[in-house]
């Protein structure tokens, strides 16, 4: 049995939910979501909770229950609060502008690199510091790890773009000459 899987959902004020025959619409102030379910689940839906069971058994039963448990629960926070990821750009001369739903980065290379943000995703940028915000919560550590992988932070000067509490453990340099 999951652990995860048996505990209950419960659900803040202002959500509201909807289950139709293979998927559930959750309604939340900023904005609506829905979740894919499988027939194998049962849901129990209450006025300020929802519990998932499983109906039969085995393997693949066992394994959804608690991811499906999880991406409802992802989705009633995002609607309700939403989720957001802080980056850092560390290097001289790097930075980031915001233009709409554009981001524009200086990076170090000898052109910037335009990155079109998806529908959902809000950027927050001030010259060094970026904050990407949405409901989705998939969506908003996918565009995060695509905006690191623009510049990873390299391990000799620490420069690149790293999450703000990384930790970027610093190598060092090769040394010149040899004791003989």
């Amino acid at each position: 049995m999951s652990r995860i899987g048996n505990n209950p959902i419960t659900v803040p004020e202002g959500v509201k939910i909807e289950k139709n025959s293979s998927s559930l619409l959750i309604n939340g102030p900023k904005g609506k979501l829905s979740v894919n379910l499988f027939e194998e689940l049962d849901l129990k839906i209450d006025k300020d909770s929802i519990g998932v069971s499983v109906k039969n058994d085995d393997t693949h039963s066992r394994a959804m229950h608690g991811t499906v448990r999880q991406l409802i629960s992802n989705a009633i926070e995002g609607v309700n609060s939403g989720f957001s990821k802080h980056l850092e750009i560390v290097g001289v001369g790097y930075n980031v502008k915001s233009q709409g739903t554009r981001l524009i980065f200086q990076l170090g290379f000898s052109h910037d690199i335009i990155l079109e943000l998806p529908d959902g995703i809000e950027a927050d940028a001030q010259k060094n510091k970026l904050e990407i915000k949405g409901i989705d919560k998939q969506l908003v550590g996918q565009v995060s790890a695509k905006i690191r992988a623009l510049r990873k932070p390299e391990p000799y000067k620490g420069k690149g773009i790293r999450y703000k509490d990384e930790y970027v453990r610093s190598k060092q340099g090769k040394t010149v000459g040899g004791t003989e």
